[in-house]
């Protein structure tokens, strides 16, 4: 499981490069033919990790309900990101991934919702959560890197 975690941490560290890297207007700029943002992408997969990971589990999430209502699976980009919670999801792309990882070795997940993903995945227990949820940000990674093509492209 280790390595599942490092991998995601390099995920981060791209995702991270992005977020502090783009100018605010663009990380907020829906290209057309696209149905968000990279600010929405980038949020997504840090509230994704916590709904797939903790709740799953019956743990209590580690990060503000907001954030959840706001990128959950079905939200959508409203236009805006406060510079407070963009330094907020800073933050938690590198804080959710070590928390995992420390809650995980200390034997924090015992209990698991079986869950069946959107891409037709079934997640049993929250080892499968932690490796699809990798998987997840490995879309959501070239999701971003394209809409930031685009954006660079237009600009």
């Amino acid at each position: 499981m280790e390595r599942l975690f490092n991998i995601t941490l390099q995920n981060r560290k791209a995702l991270y490069s992005v977020l502090t890297k783009t100018p605010k207007e663009l990380l907020l700029k829906i290209p057309n033919g696209y149905r968000n943002n990279i600010w929405w992408n980038i949020a997504h997969v840090v509230v994704t990790q916590q709904l797939l990971v903790y709740k799953l589990s019956g743990v209590d999430m580690k990060i503000p309900l907001e954030l959840v209502d706001k990128f959950k699976k079905g939200s959508v980009p409203d236009g805006t990101a406060t510079d407070d919670e963009i330094d907020m999801i800073k933050g938690f792309l590198f804080s959710t991934i070590e928390w995992a990882q420390e809650d995980y070795e200390n034997g924090v997940f015992k209990d698991f919702v079986v869950y069946e993903t959107s891409a037709k995945v079934t997640l049993n227990n929250v080892e499968d959560a932690i490796a699809f949820n990798l998987f997840h940000e490995g879309l959501h990674l070239g999701v971003v890197l394209s809409l930031k093509k685009v954006l660079l492209a237009e600009a």
